[in-house]
């Protein structure tokens, strides 16, 4: 058996921060913070849009830092099963982004009709759509890296 440190377990403690899967929680966290402010202080024309996206949003930011105190705690203790939960919730937060923000897109897309008196409100969605699609794209490589270690594991 080889003694060097597996990346088929979840770190704990501050080495959650080193390991490549696992240190996406940051941009996880300020991209979806990001979305989560913009679209809480945008205009609503659609509000079931505009409510599946701020659910999303919220629920995947409380995950994330969930996860994330709960790793660098240490509470998995190495176990498996940890694994297979990181993965599952790696793949629905991916999901869910990736329709929030096709779903914001649309949203933005109306307001392009808007006048130009009120363009910061249509800018102001533009920078939701684009950050709800990098939290997506961070959501997608970590969902990508968790899988993997799941199937190695």
């Amino acid at each position: 058996m080889s003694s060097a440190p597996s990346t088929r377990s979840l770190p704990s403690g501050l080495a959650v921060l080193t390991t490549l899967p696992d240190v996406l929680f940051v941009p996880e966290l300020v991209f979806g913070g990001l979305v989560w402010i913009l679209v809480a202080s945008s205009k609503v024309s659609l509000s079931m849009v505009q409510g599946w996206v701020m659910f999303v949003s919220v629920f995947c930011f409380v995950m994330s830092i969930t996860l994330l105190c709960l790793y660098i705690c240490g509470i998995h203790r190495g176990s498996s099963s940890w694994v297979t939960l990181d993965a599952i919730c790696q793949e629905i937060a991916a999901l869910f982004y990736l329709s929030a923000a096709v779903l914001e897109a649309f949203a933005t897309y109306t307001f392009s009709f808007l006048p130009p008196q009120q363009l910061y409100q249509y800018q102001e969605n533009i920078a939701a759509v684009v950050f709800a699609f990098l939290a997506t794209l961070v959501y997608v490589v970590h969902s990508v890296f968790s899988l993997l270690r799941w199937k190695s594991s």
